[in-house]
Protein backbone atom coordinates (compact mmCIF):
# COMPACT_ATOMS: atom_id res chain seq x y z
CA UNK A 1 0.00 0.00 0.00
CA UNK A 2 1.55 3.50 -1.56
CA UNK A 3 -0.34 6.51 0.50
CA UNK A 4 0.36 9.76 -0.89
CA UNK A 5 -0.83 13.01 0.09
CA UNK A 6 -0.70 15.58 -2.59
CA UNK A 7 0.16 18.55 -2.14
CA UNK A 8 1.62 18.26 1.42
CA UNK A 9 4.72 16.66 1.30
CA UNK A 10 6.18 14.19 3.89
CA UNK A 11 2.43 13.66 5.40
CA UNK A 12 2.01 10.18 4.04
CA UNK A 13 5.47 9.16 4.56
CA UNK A 14 5.24 7.22 8.05
CA UNK A 15 1.78 5.46 6.84
CA UNK A 16 3.15 4.60 3.78
CA UNK A 17 5.82 2.54 5.72
CA UNK A 18 2.95 0.89 7.61
CA UNK A 19 0.99 0.25 4.92
CA UNK A 20 3.54 -1.02 2.93
CA UNK A 21 2.01 -4.82 2.35
CA UNK A 22 -1.19 -4.30 0.82
CA UNK A 23 -1.27 -3.61 -2.83
CA UNK A 24 -3.11 -0.57 -4.04
CA UNK A 25 -2.19 2.77 -4.61
CA UNK A 26 -4.24 5.79 -3.06
CA UNK A 27 -4.15 9.51 -3.84
CA UNK A 28 -5.61 11.66 -2.17
CA UNK A 29 -5.81 15.45 -2.86
CA UNK A 30 -5.25 17.35 0.49
CA UNK A 31 -7.74 15.44 2.38
CA UNK A 32 -7.15 14.42 5.72
CA UNK A 33 -7.92 10.34 6.18
CA UNK A 34 -7.50 8.14 9.06
CA UNK A 35 -6.20 5.00 8.77
CA UNK A 36 -9.19 3.62 10.26
CA UNK A 37 -10.90 4.77 7.15
CA UNK A 38 -8.88 3.39 5.01
CA UNK A 39 -8.43 -0.01 6.77
CA UNK A 40 -12.10 -1.13 5.66
CA UNK A 41 -12.51 -3.77 3.24
CA UNK A 42 -14.85 -5.06 0.70
CA UNK A 43 -16.99 -7.63 2.09
CA UNK A 44 -18.57 -8.41 -1.50
CA UNK A 45 -17.38 -8.40 -4.97
CA UNK A 46 -19.17 -4.69 -5.50
CA UNK A 47 -15.93 -2.30 -5.04
CA UNK A 48 -16.94 1.09 -2.99
CA UNK A 49 -14.89 3.63 -1.69
CA UNK A 50 -14.33 4.13 2.27
CA UNK A 51 -12.47 7.04 1.14
CA UNK A 52 -13.92 10.36 1.71
CA UNK A 53 -14.30 11.83 -2.13
CA UNK A 54 -14.15 15.83 -2.79
CA UNK A 55 -16.19 14.78 -6.12
CA UNK A 56 -19.19 14.03 -5.07
CA UNK A 57 -19.41 17.33 -2.88
CA UNK A 58 -18.40 19.28 -6.23
CA UNK A 59 -21.08 17.51 -8.44
CA UNK A 60 -23.51 18.04 -5.20
CA UNK A 61 -23.01 21.69 -5.24
CA UNK A 62 -22.54 21.98 -9.15
CA UNK A 63 -25.95 20.50 -8.76
CA UNK A 64 -27.47 23.01 -6.61
CA UNK A 65 -25.91 25.95 -8.74
CA UNK A 66 -27.72 24.76 -12.01
CA UNK A 67 -31.17 23.69 -11.19
CA UNK A 68 -34.34 25.52 -11.06
CA UNK A 69 -37.00 24.19 -9.87
CA UNK A 70 -39.82 25.12 -12.72
CA UNK A 71 -37.47 24.41 -15.39
CA UNK A 72 -34.92 21.70 -13.97
CA UNK A 73 -34.96 18.59 -17.02
CA UNK A 74 -35.22 15.04 -16.45
CA UNK A 75 -33.47 13.56 -14.03
CA UNK A 76 -31.04 10.77 -14.30
CA UNK A 77 -33.40 8.99 -11.40
CA UNK A 78 -36.69 10.30 -14.01
CA UNK A 79 -34.52 8.46 -16.93
CA UNK A 80 -34.37 5.09 -15.00
CA UNK A 81 -37.91 4.75 -13.90
CA UNK A 82 -38.80 5.65 -17.44
CA UNK A 83 -36.19 2.56 -18.43
CA UNK A 84 -34.46 5.22 -20.53
CA UNK A 85 -31.57 4.31 -18.33
CA UNK A 86 -31.02 0.61 -17.15
CA UNK A 87 -30.81 -0.14 -13.57
CA UNK A 88 -30.23 -3.06 -11.62
CA UNK A 89 -34.18 -3.06 -9.83
CA UNK A 90 -34.14 -4.16 -6.61
CA UNK A 91 -37.85 -2.95 -5.47
CA UNK A 92 -40.59 -1.53 -7.22
CA UNK A 93 -44.01 -0.65 -6.25
CA UNK A 94 -46.91 1.94 -7.09
CA UNK A 95 -44.75 4.89 -5.07
CA UNK A 96 -41.53 3.97 -5.85
CA UNK A 97 -38.78 2.55 -7.35
CA UNK A 98 -35.49 1.02 -5.40
CA UNK A 99 -32.34 -0.07 -7.56
CA UNK A 100 -28.65 -0.43 -6.59
CA UNK A 101 -26.50 2.91 -6.89
CA UNK A 102 -24.08 3.10 -9.85
CA UNK A 103 -21.48 4.16 -7.59
CA UNK A 104 -21.94 2.42 -4.39
CA UNK A 105 -20.02 3.53 -1.17
CA UNK A 106 -21.00 0.38 0.95
CA UNK A 107 -21.07 -3.47 -0.54
CA UNK A 108 -24.74 -2.52 -0.04
CA UNK A 109 -25.72 0.65 -1.51
CA UNK A 110 -29.52 0.91 -2.53
CA UNK A 111 -31.59 4.07 -3.56
CA UNK A 112 -35.33 4.32 -3.12
CA UNK A 113 -36.86 6.77 -5.52
CA UNK A 114 -40.86 8.11 -5.38
CA UNK A 115 -41.61 7.34 -9.20
CA UNK A 116 -42.67 10.88 -9.64
CA UNK A 117 -40.36 13.30 -8.67
CA UNK A 118 -42.70 16.95 -8.82
CA UNK A 119 -41.55 19.12 -6.36
CA UNK A 120 -40.23 16.95 -3.58
CA UNK A 121 -36.78 17.12 -5.08
CA UNK A 122 -35.38 17.50 -1.40
CA UNK A 123 -36.57 16.59 1.69
CA UNK A 124 -37.09 20.25 2.78
CA UNK A 125 -39.19 20.36 0.32
CA UNK A 126 -41.39 18.27 1.76
CA UNK A 127 -45.38 19.17 2.73
CA UNK A 128 -47.95 17.92 4.54
CA UNK A 129 -49.64 15.96 1.32
CA UNK A 130 -46.17 14.57 1.21
CA UNK A 131 -46.27 12.64 4.32
CA UNK A 132 -47.56 9.30 3.40
CA UNK A 133 -45.42 9.41 0.37
CA UNK A 134 -42.34 10.01 3.12
CA UNK A 135 -43.54 7.25 5.48
CA UNK A 136 -43.60 4.44 2.65
CA UNK A 137 -39.91 5.24 1.39
CA UNK A 138 -38.61 4.94 5.31
CA UNK A 139 -40.78 1.97 5.04
CA UNK A 140 -39.71 0.33 2.09
CA UNK A 141 -35.98 1.49 2.94
CA UNK A 142 -36.52 -0.26 6.23
CA UNK A 143 -37.88 -3.70 4.64
CA UNK A 144 -34.63 -3.52 2.02
CA UNK A 145 -32.08 -2.65 4.57
CA UNK A 146 -33.45 -5.87 6.78
CA UNK A 147 -33.33 -7.75 4.19
CA UNK A 148 -30.08 -7.46 2.53
CA UNK A 149 -28.02 -5.89 6.03
CA UNK A 150 -29.33 -8.52 8.35
CA UNK A 151 -26.56 -6.81 10.84
CA UNK A 152 -27.62 -3.39 10.05
CA UNK A 153 -27.65 -0.63 7.93
CA UNK A 154 -27.74 3.16 7.54
CA UNK A 155 -30.13 4.91 5.77
CA UNK A 156 -28.94 8.82 4.32
CA UNK A 157 -31.22 11.78 2.51
CA UNK A 158 -28.83 14.21 1.39
CA UNK A 159 -30.98 17.78 1.08
CA UNK A 160 -29.29 20.67 -0.97
CA UNK A 161 -26.05 21.93 -1.60
CA UNK A 162 -24.49 21.38 2.09
CA UNK A 163 -25.81 18.25 2.78
CA UNK A 164 -24.22 17.22 -0.83
CA UNK A 165 -27.30 16.35 -2.91
CA UNK A 166 -26.24 15.97 -6.49
CA UNK A 167 -29.74 14.99 -8.21
CA UNK A 168 -32.52 16.94 -7.22
CA UNK A 169 -34.89 14.24 -7.01
CA UNK A 170 -35.67 13.04 -3.36
CA UNK A 171 -33.99 9.83 -2.61
CA UNK A 172 -33.11 7.65 0.54
CA UNK A 173 -29.72 5.76 0.47
CA UNK A 174 -29.38 2.18 1.64
CA UNK A 175 -25.96 1.85 3.34
CA UNK A 176 -24.69 -1.63 4.57
CA UNK A 177 -22.78 -4.94 4.54
CA UNK A 178 -19.70 -3.16 6.42
CA UNK A 179 -19.75 -1.84 9.69
CA UNK A 180 -20.46 2.24 9.27
CA UNK A 181 -18.31 4.73 10.96
CA UNK A 182 -19.32 7.76 13.01
CA UNK A 183 -19.46 10.55 12.26
CA UNK A 184 -20.34 10.23 8.52
CA UNK A 185 -18.87 13.38 7.56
Amino acid sequence: FQLMVCGQPGRGSDAMLRLRRLSRTVILPMAYVTLRQLAVAPTSSRSFSSIPRGGEVERAQRAADERTSSTAPPTIFDKIISREIPASVVHEDDECLAFDDVNPEAPVHILVIPKIRGRLTQLSKGSEDDKALLGHLLYVAGQIGREKCPEGFRIVINDGKQGAQSVYHLHVHILGGRQMTWPPG
